[in-house]
């Protein structure tokens, strides 16, 4: 049985707010839109395996800056005007894993080319690529048009 575009129900989208990820926010509402489907714009953190040593850097509060990250990539993808499918999520754990586990339930998973982490010469990165590899569903990789000059959501229209 062939699925139909009522059938697409959720993407999942890798926010790190790097320009990669802040795109595959407005691609996957691009996509997801007309299909009335809701975008789950998730960013993933988790405490550093030597947690005790940040806090006594002073270094903590983790969830709280990751969801900071998150609400500033969904506002410069679409401004203040925030589509109402999409949806912020700050989930515990290792992007590569747990986007690969959230695969498991989305029609589609959408992840920057490159983000934040790993080494800049990389084409693609280790959780995009990894998703690419392992993932239940589709996953579209979206690069970020010109990495210099990061869009803001007034040139998309």
């Amino acid at each position: 049985m062939e699925a139909s575009a009522s059938d697409i129900t959720t993407f999942v989208v890798g926010v790190d707010g790097s320009g990669a990820s802040v795109e595959a926010l407005r691609q996957a509402q691009r996509l997801a839109d007309p299909l009335g489907a809701k975008v789950l714009a998730t960013a993933y953190w988790d405490e550093p395996q030597v947690y005790a040593g940040y806090v006594a850097m002073g270094i903590d509060r983790f969830e709280e800056r990751v969801m900071l990250i998150l609400n500033e990539a969904i506002e410069e993808a679409f401004g203040k005007n925030i589509p109402p499918n999409v949806i912020p999520r700050v989930v515990r754990g290792h992007p590569r894993d747990s986007l690969i586990d959230a695969s498991r339930h989305a029609d589609m998973i959408v992840v920057g080319r490159r983000g934040h982490g790993g080494f800049g010469g990389l084409l693609l990165g280790s959780v995009s690529s990894a998703c690419v590899a392992h993932a239940h569903c589709p996953v579209l990789v979206v690069h970020n048009p010109d990495p210099n000059k990061r869009k803001t959501s007034r040139e998309n229209v």
